[in-house]
């Protein structure tokens, strides 16, 4: 995958969760929780735009572990989102699974950079 489609991807899930944030119902909770949800995914996409200008490989695989955190953070904003909201699976599913997709990805992507590194 090109550093160009990562990037349309990561934009792509920033842009999703937006979208889900504006259909959940306003309660307390999930305005607590959908705020969080939409700070973390639009923080993947641009600190995976960051690291793409990383300095060096140590700032490159900096802020990749940025991106890796974000994207498990919004993992878990929306794991919580659906448990208190389970009429919006539907719509979460595969938010979640494309998170998940992008995860492994950043996570291949540090582990391939710390090995050439050495």
């Amino acid at each position: 995958m090109t550093k160009q489609e990562m990037m349309h991807r990561t934009r792509q899930f920033a842009i999703e969760n937006a979208k889900l944030v504006l259909s959940v119902p306003l309660n307390v909770v999930n305005k607590n929780y959908c705020g969080q949800l939409a700070r973390s995914a639009s923080s993947t996409g641009a600190n995976y735009r960051a690291a793409c200008r990383a300095k060096s490989t140590p700032d490159f695989i900096n802020k990749l572990k940025i991106v890796e955190e974000e994207l498990d953070e919004s993992m878990f904003f929306l794991e919580l989102l659906v448990e208190l909201n389970p009429d919006l699976k539907e719509k979460i599913t595969p938010i979640y699974r494309e998170a998940n997709e992008l995860l492994s990805i950043i996570v291949s992507s540090i582990n391939t950079s710390r090995a050439n590194k050495s």
